[in-house]
């Protein structure tokens, strides 16, 4: 394969993309199951949350700033690779589990593979892109989290419905694997394949735009101290796009319950369309957002991505805030579908603004942090509230369309809230820096 010119970056961008696909796969197959793995392992939704955001989250936090830090210093390839075989390993051992502890645990080990990705993988598409070119790419990359999500719902409904078929199967030492079990062992297999086309494919790039800095070999706390020097970009930033995650990791996580339980709709059936809404909605979302971001800045609007995310919080605080209101299962996907769109568009200017403001030698650790936050925040908030608010507020599973409309509606407004008070500080970093690096 050559590997100059403007062919071979973007087909790192693809393969990048086909990594972040599968491991938005198996992070959200568990979506699809709630209903057999309550019944087998007598779990509530609470319990449920915990699996698909806690159990994920707590490592992917506790490991993404060591692993950032790696990114900024070693072999970008090598860890993505190593991360892949991990996570993909951790997706099998999901199958094993008899009890809420078992998977639980290897739900934390899926989440601790995970952690390697976005980091080294937004820090590469860095190096081979210039920042004027830059939002396109990283966008596509992006697209990874719809893809895989909706391939999630339209492949994992098609499986559910096949394994639910198949007989128990008794094996030594193990036991006796049930339908959804055997879910988790193939959703697991492609990541395999990725980690090796990964390193017989991909090329670490030589590392670009890095500021003359006294000292070269970053730890986290210089890092941290140049941040805080600059809170009044990175703070609102942070918080505005990690309270927008909530939203979508919300929506991931209790759509086909909800369909299941209020319109009364099967697994199959959510999975596809709600699969299919996904697939179409989320790739939209992400290539607008990159391609008005790329045009926004060569017009000299430097906080570019700050207003596309802000535009995508604000379209998704009244189609959430409207979804319980909708009496069809039909009408619901229609409020759904902007979501969608919205959260997509948000999720990839999120990180073309990070990257956009920030060094390189920095990177992988701030985009670890980013990624801390948005774990923190969205992905151990987003299913958690939603659950909580079922359980113990309205203590019936049967108000689930509110307590996603709720919790979703209040987090798009705040993420504008925040969103909004970084514009001008925004704007002025992105200049800041063009001044120092010449680009």
């Amino acid at each position: 394969m050559k590997k100059d010119g403007r062919t071979y970056p973007w087909y790192v961008v693809g393969v990048l993309t086909l990594a972040y696909l599968i491991s938005f796969l198996d992070r959200q197959i568990l979506a699809l199951m709630v209903g057999p793995i309550k019944a087998d392992l007598d779990l509530t939704d609470t319990q449920i949350s915990l699996l698909m955001g806690v159990a994920f989250s707590i490592f992917y936090i506790i490991v993404g700033i060591p692993l950032g830090r790696l990114a900024d210093r070693k072999n970008r390839r090598n860890i993505i690779a190593l991360g892949i075989t991990f996570w993909s390993i951790m997706t099998a051992a999901c199958g094993l589990a008899f009890k809420f502890s078992h998977l639980f645990l290897a739900r934390i080990g899926v989440g601790v593979g995970e952690a390697s990705l976005t980091p080294s993988a937004v820090s590469m598409i860095s190096d081979y892109f210039s920042r004027k070119d830059r939002g396109r790419a990283i966008a596509t990359y992006n697209m990874g989290v719809s893809l895989g999500t909706g391939f999630a719902m339209v492949l994992g409904g098609a499986i559910v419905t096949y394994v639910a078929k198949a007989p128990p199967v008794d094996l030594p030492i193990i036991g006796i694997l049930k339908g959804w079990q055997y879910v988790f062992f193939l959703v697991a297999l492609p990541g395999l394949f990725v980690a090796v086309l990964m390193m017989l494919t991909v090329r670490e790039p030589p590392r670009t735009e890095r500021l003359e800095l006294a000292v070269t070999d970053l730890s986290f706390g210089d890092v941290m101290k140049y941040l805080w020097q600059r809170k009044t970009v990175y703070l609102p930033l942070f918080l505005g796009l990690s309270v927008a995650t909530i939203i979508g990791y919300a929506y991931f996580s209790w759509i086909p319950s909800l369909f299941v339980r209020i319109f009364h709709w099967t697994i199959p059936q959510v999975g596809t369309i709600f699969g299919v809404i996904i697939l179409i909605a989320g790739p939209a979302g992400v290539m607008t957002g990159g391609w008005v971001i790329d045009t926004l800045y060569q017009r000299g609007h430097f906080n570019a991505p700050i207003i596309v995310s802000l535009a995508a919080s604000a379209l998704c605080l009244p189609t959430t805030l409207l979804l319980p209101m909708m009496p069809t299962a039909e009408w619901a996907f229609v409020m759904i579908f902007p979501t969608m769109f919205g959260g997509a568009m948000a999720t990839a200017a999120g990180a073309i603004a990070v990257v956009t403001v920030t060094p390189n030698q920095m990177r992988g650790q701030t985009m670890a942090l980013y990624l801390f936050c948005i774990s923190l925040l969205g992905l151990s908030i987003g299913p958690t509230a939603v659950a909580l608010l079922t359980d113990y507020v309205f203590y019936d599973e049967q108000m689930l369309h509110w307590s996603i409309a709720i919790v979703c509606s209040l987090s798009a407004a705040f993420s504008c809230l925040l969103l909004t008070s970084c514009l001008k500080p925004y704007y002025a970093a992105v200049r800041e820096i063009e001044n120092v690096t010449g680009e």
